[in-house]
């Protein structure tokens, strides 16, 4: 049995690297200038394949260590320090429990049906059973290896016990375990399987809920001690085993990922299931009102079509957001108004806290959708008629649509704008009145500032294929580091009334150097991508 699986380990970790090593140079080939010098016989150069090797091999390290590290680091120990006053080790046990839970089920290893599964398993014909469990196997190694280290030198740094650090890997895993013995159980009563890749409603509700009870019971003042929870990850660690000798007695892997792998399609990336949920979601949303119609002319009709048509995607987000901030800021003016020891420790942290916003209105913009949703219901037909790449028209349609993104952002803005400024009047104001000024007005910067920056990214690097699936290596690279610079916010103490102002300056000249970007380049750029 053991040989057996180190040979179909063998045999997927080569078809797995092959696929990667042709992913990496794909995308090498994607970036801007490099694309115009490489040419497609890229591929069969050896020295360049060995080069995309040795990337590959060091992605797979980083995804067993970096990926760990990063996340213990930022996930973890850089929000417990948030909190300021609670006890270390309890708060980061507390943290890792609650979010390694929603790892559990969200991201299972077992349920994702990749492409090297179905080259493997579909087309290749290989054993599932071992090909299965030899990379499982694998896969829970790389978590375990991966958070040991960093779980004991975050944890021991935070005056968490020793053995709870060495415990808190193989939590990670069990739980992971647990779930997929769960899951093939499933499969084995009702026939249907899993698929991490479309999660039920309840799994998004319930991941919520993990959430709140990660970062929001700590601001409450309630933390579960360690010891608790060192008691169930201790029950769960020895469920974990009887769950792993169940998954490998398991004998109906081949049927189940028949059934898991039936919509791929010649190896692409994603499921057919995955792109008919998305396009039978995004028609559930798009009203089939024939009667809406608008009085306006050229491009303002057709932009107000789109919008009416597009009521639900839009906006639907957003007016929750509002209300949820709503009910947030209406918390805590209860909160100030009853406590006033809660009012003045509020107060000291309301001015020092606003450059971290920068993350929350990241987190809150409704940018991608929307650029999604244009190139989806409109603009990959509209693409094929030369007119509508043309300089003139290509600024009209982007401030048309720059002013609607906007709108949407503007909303949930607005409700913490005016929260943070009435929160800060209620709870002891600020002998600095420029303040009640300068708060919104950054806050509201900071919204426009990103409808602005995902809508030109839309047209300069339209990043979109006909599957709506990013395919833009420079996209993916402006968006990861749009997120560390606005995730680094959090961590670094700036000047409150500097920044503010900085905010809004910085907003300004984007908006100016966006629409003469799009102007001069655009018309290149803004085109379907293959």
């Amino acid at each position: 049995m053991m040989k057996s699986l180190m040979q179909a380990f063998k045999i997927s970790y080569s078809l797995k690297n092959t696929y990667r090593v042709n992913s990496i140079i794909y995308s090498i080939r994607q970036l801007p200038l490099i694309k115009k010098i490489l040419p497609v016989s890229l591929y069969g150069i050896r020295g360049f394949k060995i080069f995309a090797n040795v990337l590959s091999v060091l992605w797979e390290i980083s995804s067993a260590f970096l990926g760990k590290f990063l996340y213990i680091l930022l996930m973890v120990t850089a929000v417990s320090g948030l909190y300021k006053d609670a006890p270390g080790a309890d708060l980061f046990v507390h943290i890792f429990f609650f979010l390694t839970l929603i790892g559990s089920y969200m991201n299972t290893f077992m349920f994702n049906p990749t492409n090297d599964k179905y080259y493997a398993m579909i087309l290749m014909r290989m054993d599932a059973k071992s090909y299965t469990l030899s990379n499982y196997i694998y896969s829970m190694i790389k978590v375990m290896a991966g958070f040991l280290p960093f779980t004991i030198l975050f944890g021991l740094a935070k005056q968490v016990p020793l053995w709870i650090c060495l415990l808190l890997p193989f939590f990670a895993a069990s739980s992971k375990m647990l779930v997929a013995w769960f899951s093939l159980r499933s499969y084995t009563d009702t026939g249907k399987c899993a698929n991490e890749n479309l999660p039920a409603r309840i799994g998004w509700t319930l991941a919520a809920v993990l959430l709140a009870a990660a970062y929001g019971l700590p601001f409450l003042g309630i933390i579960v001690p360690y010891l608790p929870i060192a008691a169930v990850m201790v029950l769960s660690v020895a469920a974990g085993i009887y769950a792993a000798v169940q998954i490998g007695k398991f004998d109906q892997y081949r049927d189940m990922y028949q059934t898991l792998l039936s919509d791929k399609k010649n190896g692409t990336d994603l499921t057919q299931a995955t792109r008919k949920a998305a396009a039978e979601q995004g028609r559930r949303m798009i009203s089939a009102d024939l009667s809406i119609t608008s009085s306006k002319k050229g491009f303002e009709y057709f932009n107000e079509l789109f919008i009416k048509r597009h009521r639900k995607v839009l906006w639907s987000a957003s007016v929750k957001i509002a209300v949820v901030s709503l009910a947030c800021v209406g918390g805590l003016l209860i909160a100030c108004l009853v406590n006033p020891a809660f009012a003045s420790k509020a107060n000291q942290m309301l001015i020092s806290l606003v450059p971290a916003f920068l993350f929350i209105m990241y987190a809150i913009n409704r940018g991608t959708t929307y650029t999604r949703a244009l190139f989806m219901n409109c603009d990959h037909s509209m693409l094929t008629y030369s007119f509508y790449r043309k300089p003139s028209f290509i600024l009209h349609l982007f401030w048309i649509r720059l002013r609607e993104i906007v709108k949407v952002n503007l909303l949930p803005a607005a409700v913490i704008a005016g929260g943070l400024t009435l929160l800060l009047y209620v709870s002891g104001g600020t002998a600095a009145p420029l303040y009640y000024l300068l708060v919104p007005v950054s806050i509201l910067s900071m919204s426009v500032f990103f409808s602005v920056h995902y809508l030109v990214l839309y047209y300069l690097l339209q990043p979109f294929n006909m599957y709506t699936e990013v395919k833009s290596a420079t996209y993916q690279i402006i968006a990861m580091a749009t997120y560390w610079l606005c995730y680094l916010m959090l961590r670094i103490r700036v000047d409150t009334m500097t920044f503010c102002a900085l905010m809004l300056v910085f907003c300004i000249l984007y908006c100016i150097a966006a629409c003469v970007l799009v102007y001069k380049l655009a018309y290149r750029t803004f085109r379907i991508r293959n």
